[in-house]
């Protein structure tokens, strides 16, 4: 008895004790077992509630985790557009829904003909709505949140969709899921609580009828979404840590042209303004060396808040891209921009846009005469030097070109080449200044 008294004695002793207990230290050693220190990487924060025997997350947790997944969610880099899903037409979606729901049959070994009928007709309307809604969800889930997109693709969807059109569409189809949803799983309840083979044969097609309509009625949200992603997966791909260059100027300058001429864009090319709807890219393959190149639509005289969706692509791009410019002039008269209206859009931009790489093409050159062109609605002030330069020269240092006789555009694409080798190393230190800024310091 003595002997199990003192076995249940030592359980209750730390181990540390016993070990220092056995062993003889000298008793003018002060002996201190050592501290341990543990380091632990991540704490639980997670509270569990006891409900029916079984240990559930509290629900103020579930709040901060997804505070915390909201927070912590990155920004996406360029690309998130070819990553879109492909999105059937509601009709086509809703004809698969209806084909695949009807062949559902009952649970087997049911003897009861009610029973058999109402668990039959319960089933298809659960499957109906899960064909429905299963899709839906899909969108929701691989459509990306705007405010998590690179700026670039972020002011695309508004310049190009409308501010607020892509959000509003997205909720749409949320609100058609939650109903398809809502209503399936009600429909499919009062059929299995039918009574007889009658009754479950009519709710079932009560069910499939108020399904069907719901989606015919709500549908074009899914439509609207398809030709949303069939723009989007139309944008050009840019890669940021390519060099690209980006074509500017007033419409009709001869951008177009030059891209053509420079790279493998194949621009529309037209005598109006504004022929260049939307951003448009091209390759240059210089030694071996890939370069991309980007003709914009054409910038007016004006002020930003009164410019339209295409000026305002050519400023997203200059915003947001590292782009070298090469900046088109036209001072034959033929484009129906001023030279002055020409020179206050290019004094503005290269002063926002100064950090910019910078090459001054003056178009059109076998269309200039000695005399400079000035039109009768433009300030001919003969005080303004720079001006007066500009209207018949363009400005300092540029280079004069044409597209139809060929002069000047081998010393353009070597000029070209020069810019993109530069913007090229440019990207490179800004490349290893950010890995340098991000890696641990021991």
């Amino acid at each position: 008895m003595n002997g199990c008294l003192s076995r249940l004695q030592l359980w209750q002793v730390p181990p540390s004790s016993l070990l220092f207990r056995r062993c003889n230290f000298p008793k003018t050693v002060n002996f201190r077992p050592p501290k341990i220190m543990c380091f632990c990487q991540q704490l639980q924060t997670t509270a569990y509630e006891i409900v029916n025997g079984s240990y559930v997350p509290s629900g103020d947790t579930e709040q901060v985790n997804k505070v915390q997944d909201k927070v912590a969610m990155p920004m996406e880099a360029v690309g998130a557009f070819q990553k879109l899903p492909m999105v059937m037409p509601s009709v086509d979606i809703l004809y698969s829904a209806l084909k695949k729901a009807k062949r559902v049959s009952p649970t087997k070994g049911i003897a009861n003909i009610a029973k058999r009928e109402r668990n039959r007709g319960a089933k298809q309307l659960d499957a109906l709505m899960k064909e429905l809604s299963v899709p839906l969800r899909t969108y929701m889930d691989y459509f990306p949140n705007k405010n998590h997109l690179h700026p670039y693709e972020r002011s695309l969807i508004e310049l190009t969709l409308g501010d607020g059109n892509y959000e509003e569409v997205l909720r749409k189809v949320c609100n058609l899921r939650k109903r398809v949803v809502s209503v399936g799983k009600e429909q499919a309840s009062l059929c299995a609580k039918s009574l007889s083979k009658r009754e479950a044969v009519e709710r079932l097609d009560e069910g499939m009828k108020k399904l069907e309509e719901i989606f015919n009625n709500e549908g074009r949200a899914v439509d609207e979404l398809l030709n949303i992603a069939k723009t989007l997966r139309a944008m050009p791909v840019v890669n940021l840590e390519t060099p690209t260059l980006c074509l500017v100027g007033a419409p009709n300058v001869g951008k177009s042209s030059l891209v053509r001429l420079l790279s493998t864009g194949k621009p529309e090319i037209c005598n109006y303004p504004f022929t260049t709807r939307g951003i448009l890219m091209g390759h240059i393959n210089l030694s071996y060396q890939i370069f991309q190149v980007t003709d914009t639509p054409g910038l007016l005289r004006r002020r930003d808040e009164d410019r339209n969706n295409l000026e305002k692509l050519t400023l997203a791009v200059l915003s947001h891209l590292p782009t070298a410019v090469l900046y088109v002039h036209d001072l034959s008269g033929e484009c129906g921009t001023s030279p002055s209206d020409q020179f206050t859009i290019y004094k503005e931009i290269k002063e926002r846009f100064s950090d910019h790489l910078w090459v001054d093409v003056v178009s059109k050159c076998d269309l200039l005469s000695d005399s400079p062109v000035v039109f009768i609605t433009e300030d001919s002030n003969a005080d303004n030097l720079e001006l007066a330069n500009y209207r018949r020269r363009g400005p300092d240092g540029s280079m004069h070109v044409s597209v139809k006789t060929e002069e000047g555009i081998d010393k353009l694409k070597t000029s070209v080449h020069e810019l993109l080798t530069t913007q090229l190393m440019r990207l490179k230190i800004s490349e290893s200044e950010e890995e340098s800024r991000d890696a641990p310091r021991y």
